[in-house]
């Protein structure tokens, strides 16, 4: 019985990541078919954790893949993470803490080989009014200015801000730029009287907020 029928008979949580890559990839390649190249190609790659931090034309390179299922693959990849993201945002979200945030800005950030920083805005309940990625650059940083953030926390009128971006190379550490960065927001915020509740990483390897770690 293959992956298409097992999936029939006994529901998809029956079946493995190979099994599961394997129907979206549809067909195997010439001397190998779908299931031994899914088996593969997650073998080669580490796992589902590798496999999505491909980009597409990386996954086109692998072989029996190409740039028609190296786009499925993506596609099924970006619909899983919107349907998280679409589930987590079914309610009201609450961002009492730390650990609120870091539910809210993993499923989006983590597994990004690319920075971005949001700005998350709060009402009087710390409840989140709105989500704005308000930068986006590579592998190394983006450049932000104190405006870029109170500009759009003021047009949200928010009650209070916190900060996310995310480190592409997994580690969570925050860097010197981190640091200076969050103080001088921090200090623009007490003038507009919008407080930076917090500004947290992430990354891959975990989550640190950098108001656990300094005096602000």
């Amino acid at each position: 019985m293959d992956s298409r029928e097992r999936a029939l008979h006994g529901g998809l949580e029956a079946l493995t990541d190979h099994d599961l890559l394997a129907l979206v990839l549809g067909t195997g390649c010439s001397g190998q078919p779908v299931a031994l190249l899914a088996a593969s190609l997650l073998e080669s790659e580490g796992g589902l954790g590798g496999l999505v931090r491909l980009s597409p034309y990386e996954l086109a390179t692998r072989r029996g893949i190409g740039p028609a299922k190296a786009l499925r693959m993506m596609a099924a990849f970006e619909l899983g993470r919107r349907a998280q993201v679409h589930a987590l945002g079914a309610v009201p979200v609450s961002l009492c803490g730390y650990a609120e945030v870091v539910e809210w800005a993993r499923p989006r950030l983590a597994v990004l080989e690319h920075e971005e920083v949001w700005l998350l805005a709060l009402d009087a309940r710390n409840s989140l009014k709105s989500a704005r990625r308000i930068a986006q650059g590579g592998a190394h940083g983006c450049a932000l200015t104190t405006r870029d953030i109170l500009a759009p926390a003021l047009r949200d009128a928010a009650n209070a801000i916190v900060l996310v971006h995310n480190h592409p190379s997994g580690d969570p550490t925050p860097s010197a730029e981190d640091v200076s960065m969050t103080r001088a927001v921090a200090a623009a915020c007490e003038i507009v009287g919008v407080p930076l509740a917090d500004h947290v990483v992430i990354a891959r390897n975990g989550a640190t907020s950098l108001f656990e770690q300094e005096a602000f």
